[in-house]
C-alpha cells in the first residue's frame, strides 16, 4: 500500500480521535478502548502485507515494463511482466473478515439476517465498483457505508451497529473485489491484492461510517 494512502487514513483517524466518533462506534459495536486500539493499529499496520495467492497470466499491455505495484510482504515494488499475482491484504481482507466473524458470534446474528444483508451491499459494490487499469478497482467511498446502514436498519434495527460493519465490510469485499476477479486479465497490474489500495480506504471507512449511521 502506497505511504500516501497509509498518511491520509492516519490523518483521518486522528480527527476522528480527536472528535470523539470512534468512542461512538466503540460503544455501538461493543469493543473496548484496549481492543479497538489493538483493531486499529492492526488494521493500519497489516494494510502493508500482502499474502500471494495465486498468479494469473494478463492481457498484453503496451505500457507492460511501466507499470509498477504494491509489495508482497516487505519485498520492493513489483514491475508488470505480463503476470498479475493475486493476493490478500492483511489489514484490508483478512483482519475484517476475523472481526466480522467476532461481531456476528458475540452479538448472536440471525443468518437469516446477515446474509441477505451481505449479498445485497456486495450487489451495490459490485454495481458502482469500476476496474482501473495500471491500479485495481475503485468505487465511490459512501456508496458501500450508507447502503450498510440502511438494509441494516431495515433488517435488524436491534442490531443494526453490529450488522451494518459486517456487511458493509464483508459485502465490499465480496462485490469490489471477488467478483471483480474476473476483471484482472484487463487491469495491468502486477499485484492485485483483494482488500488493498483501491479498495482498502472503501473497506476502512465502510465499518466506520456504517456503525455511525446505523
Amino acid at each position: 500500500m502506497p505511504l500516501i494512502y497509509l498518511f491520509l487514513l492516519s490523518l483521518f483517524l486522528i480527527i476522528f480521535i480527536q472528535l470523539g466518533i470512534f468512542g461512538i462506534v466503540l460503544e455501538k459495536v461493543g469493543l473496548s478502548p484496549n481492543s479497538a486500539a489493538l483493531l486499529l493499529g492492526s488494521t493500519l499496520f497489516g494494510s502493508m502485507i500482502n499474502l500471494p495467492l495465486f498468479k494469473i497470466t494478463s492481457d498484453e499491455n503496451e505500457n507492460i515494463n511501466n507499470q509498477k505495484g504494491p509489495r508482497l510482504l516487505f519485498t520492493s515494488m513489483q514491475p508488470f511482466t505480463g503476470t498479475t499475482i493475486i493476493a490478500i491484504n492483511v489489514g484490508g481482507a483478512l483482519i475484517p473478515v476475523f472481526f466480522s466473524l467476532y461481531l456476528i458470534f458475540f452479538h448472536q446474528l440471525n443468518p437469516l439476517q446477515f446474509i441477505p444483508a451481505i449479498m445485497i451491499v456486495s450487489y451495490i459494490s459490485y454495481i458502482f465498483s469500476r476496474p482501473i487499469q495500471g491500479l485495481g478497482v475503485g468505487m465511490p467511498v459512501f456508496i458501500a457505508p450508507v447502503t450498510a446502514a440502511l438494509v441494516a436498519l431495515i433488517i435488524a434495527p436491534a442490531q443494526s451497529a453490529p450488522l451494518a460493519y459486517v456487511c458493509g465490510t464483508l459485502g465490499v469485499l465480496i462485490g469490489a473485489d471477488l467478483f471483480r476477479l474476473k476483471d484482472i486479465k484487463q487491469m495491468a497490474v502486477p499485484v492485485a491484492a483483494i482488500g488493498g489500495a483501491g479498495t482498502f480506504d472503501g473497506i476502512f471507512f465502510t465499518g466506520i461510517i456504517a456503525v455511525l449511521l446505523a
